[in-house]
This record gives structure tokens, C-alpha cells and sequence, in this order.
């Protein structure tokens, strides 16, 4: 399966921190938000990744990761030239999904907690054995109006969805978070701009969702679904974070550490990577696990 992270968008909520360059930048509490969604795609097993951003960020990404050998990864780089809306991204990255299913993160969201729901949701598109179609995630929110919301059966089959509903048939939203099988490529091609002007997911949703082939994996009580859309949301995110890694004595969406625990890389290149990196408490931190 391959990976997509769409990290573009004006970000004028943040302004005047995004004047530079796009949010996904920002740092949440001792690293740029773009680790978090690169280390979901990760410890999913996802090791090819397409990130997508306006032609002014690229470079900052390709000085974060480069290629991503160094831990692992095989990581390409795509303009998004405007924010013409999220299923755009399969239309830019259609040579790199090729003809394998394929799993989107928006570079702004953050899980943290059991992540078991997308693991298998991966592991369900990429078995030979699968129906295919498309599986997204439900997230219980207390504002249901704010959200693209899905209602859905007993069985996890989507049955409608909705775009931020005045009148919600459900209190599950739809996170940024989704994984579909190869048709998603020419189904995004097909869709109309939307009054915004956009090529929406939801209209992608609702063509598997016609299909029969939209399917929903519900997100447990032990799962964060952290908002970055503002300054105050990433100052919580941050002390979120902060507390949890002091706490625990371990870092969360720690890229390197991932990669070796996954195997991506071996006890020599994890080595190698250390010493690569400047004298800091990250660096300690890696050395520690090293030693464990």
C-alpha cells in the first residue's frame, strides 16, 4: 500500500506563522506536526510515501526527509499548485499510487492512543483477498455540525454522509484519515468542483458510498483525535504532548525510533542515523533506546 500526505492549505487561521510556510511545519511540542502523520503512515507498515504541498514548502520537506532512506522509507515529493481540495491528491499522485490501494493522512491530524482501527483497516486492502472499496473512520464528536458526519449500520457499512449537516443523522465525524482501494484514482477524476471550487473527499466517499463499497471502522474511547486548526489548538496539542512524553519517559511520532523498531532500518544504520544528528536531547533520546 502506499501513502499519501496532503500538507498544503494557506493555513490563514494561523497567520501570521504560516506567512513562510504551510502549518504542517509548525512544531507540536519538540518536532515539526508533519511527524505525527508520517509516523501514523509508518507504523502502519506504509513505507512509500508521496508528501503533496504548495512549491514554496517542498524544500523545507525535502531538507526534513530527503528520499527517507535514512530511515527506511522511499519518500517523493508533489506540487499542489492551489488548494484545489483534497481529492486532488490522488489526481497529482496517480503515478505514484500505480495500481496498489492506496491510504491518505492529512498532514494536520494527529491520533495518538490504540491505533489498531487503521492498522487493519490497511491490512483489509492490502490482502489479495479483499473486496476492496474504501474504509473510513468514525470519531464521536460533540459538535457534529462542524464535521463531514457518517451514519452508519450495525455491520460497518456507511449508509449516508454529510458535509458539516445542520440537522446531523449522526455524532460521528469523519477524521483525516482514509484508505482506498486503486479505483479511487479514476473516481477522483471524475468528480465536479464543488461551490468552493474544490474536488472534495466527501463526493469521494459518496461515489464508494452509491457503490456500496464505503465502509466505516469506528475509533475507541482510547483514541485522541487532536485539532491543529489554530493557535490555541496547537498550544494544547503541544502540552498534550509534552505531558505524556514527560510522564513516560518516551517520545511519541519519533521517526527514528519507528524505523528501527519496525525494522526499516538495522542496528548499524540506526547507529549511523544517530550519529548524524547534532548534540541535543533528541539525540540522547535515540541513544537511549540504542542501549535498551
Amino acid at each position: 500500500m502506499k501513502g499519501i500526505i496532503l500538507a498544503g492549505g494557506s493555513g490563514t487561521r494561523m497567520y501570521p506563522m504560516t506567512r513562510v510556510y504551510s502549518k504542517q511545519l509548525v512544531t507540536i511540542y519538540d518536532k515539526p506536526l508533519v511527524y505525527y502523520p508520517l509516523s501514523i503512515l509508518m507504523l502502519a507498515g506504509i513505507t512509500e510515501i508521496l508528501i503533496i504541498s504548495n512549491e514554496e514548502t517542498i524544500p523545507f520537506y525535502k531538507k526534513l526527509f530527503a528520499n527517507g532512506s535514512q530511515i527506511g522509507l522511499k519518500i517523493e515529493y508533489a506540487v499542489q499548485p492551489a488548494p484545489n481540495g483534497i481529492a486532488e491528491s490522488f489526481i497529482i499522485g496517480e503515478k505514484f499510487i500505480g495500481r496498489e490501494p492506496v491510504s491518505l493522512i492529512l498532514g494536520d491530524n494527529i491520533f495518538y492512543g490504540k491505533l489498531d482501527f487503521f492498522y487493519e483497516a490497511v491490512e483489509k486492502l492490502n490482502s489479495k483477498s479483499s473486496k476492496a472499496g474504501a474504509i473510513i473512520f468514525a470519531y464521536q464528536v460533540n459538535d457534529p455540525e462542524r464535521y463531514g458526519i457518517v451514519e452508519f449500520n450495525n455491520d460497518g457499512k456507511a449508509i449516508s454522509i454529510e458535509e458539516k449537516p445542520k440537522t446531523p443523522r449522526s455524532n460521528f465525524a469523519v477524521p483525516g484519515l482514509y484508505v482506498y482501494d486503486n479505483k479511487v484514482v479514476e473516481i477522483s477524476k471524475k468528480l465536479n468542483p464543488s461551490s468552493r471550487n474544490e474536488l472534495e473527499i466527501t463526493d469521494v466517499n459518496r461515489t464508494y458510498l452509491e457503490r456500496g463499497e464505503l465502509f466505516v471502522e469506528k475509533i475507541g474511547r482510547g483514541v485522541a483525535w487532536l485539532d491543529t486548526g489554530t493557535p490555541e489548538s496547537l498550544l494544547k496539542a503541544s502540552n498534550f504532548f509534552g505531558i505524556i512524553e514527560d510522564r513516560q519517559g518516551f517520545k511519541v511520532a519519533c521517526i527514528e525510533e519507528i524505523a528501527y523498531q519496525k525494522g526499516f532500518i538495522n542496528k548499524d544504520q540506526f547507529i549511523s542515523l544517530i550519529n548524524s544528528i547534532p548534540k541535543s536531547l533528541y539525540r540522547d533520546y535515540l541513544e537511549k533506546i540504542l542501549a535498551e
